[in-house]
């Protein structure tokens, strides 16, 4: 999978102030909303916090992957943003936030909702995509960057 099939130019955005692990979810969230129809943002702000509640979507080493099954989205969606400050999210390394990959995917899409999270976490342990991610000056040369891996 190319996170190309994931985001749109609209799902991304660089150097957001993050404030804390709601703003960033909250964040993501605007972004998916705008890209499903009928689907308020509040909608999948509550499917994000409820996963995060059984557990920490912070890897490590600065990166975040919110995830959650949505029944009104009919195939895997994502949001990228990096952050111009990093937040406290939890993360099970104990560091700080500042790069953020949230995917929705269908409620019955068990399958490629594990093999697009895995994936995904693949290639966020490429320290040179994260560096080059971290710095990017705008949101399409962060969608460029994304859509190249």
């Amino acid at each position: 999978m190319h996170l190309e099939e994931l985001l749109t130019l609209d799902s991304c955005r660089s150097k957001v102030e993050g404030v804390s692990k709601k703003r960033v979810i909250n964040t993501v969230s605007d972004l998916i909303a705008q890209q499903l129809d009928d689907v308020e943002s509040d909608e999948v702000f509550a499917a994000l916090m409820g996963r995060e509640q059984l557990g920490t979507t912070g890897l490590g080493k600065g990166i975040a992957i919110p995830h959650c099954r949505l029944a009104q989205c009919t195939k895997a969606i994502g949001a990228l943003i990096s952050l111009d400050s990093p937040v406290d999210y939890d993360s099970l390394d104990g560091e700080p936030v500042d790069l953020v990959f949230a995917l929705i995917v269908p409620e019955d899409g068990d399958d490629e909702h594990v093999k697009a999270l895995g994936e995904i976490a693949s290639l966020f342990l490429d320290e040179d995509l994260c560096f080059t991610l971290r710095h990017t000056f705008d949101d399409e040369d962060l969608y460029n960057v994304a859509i190249m891996t």
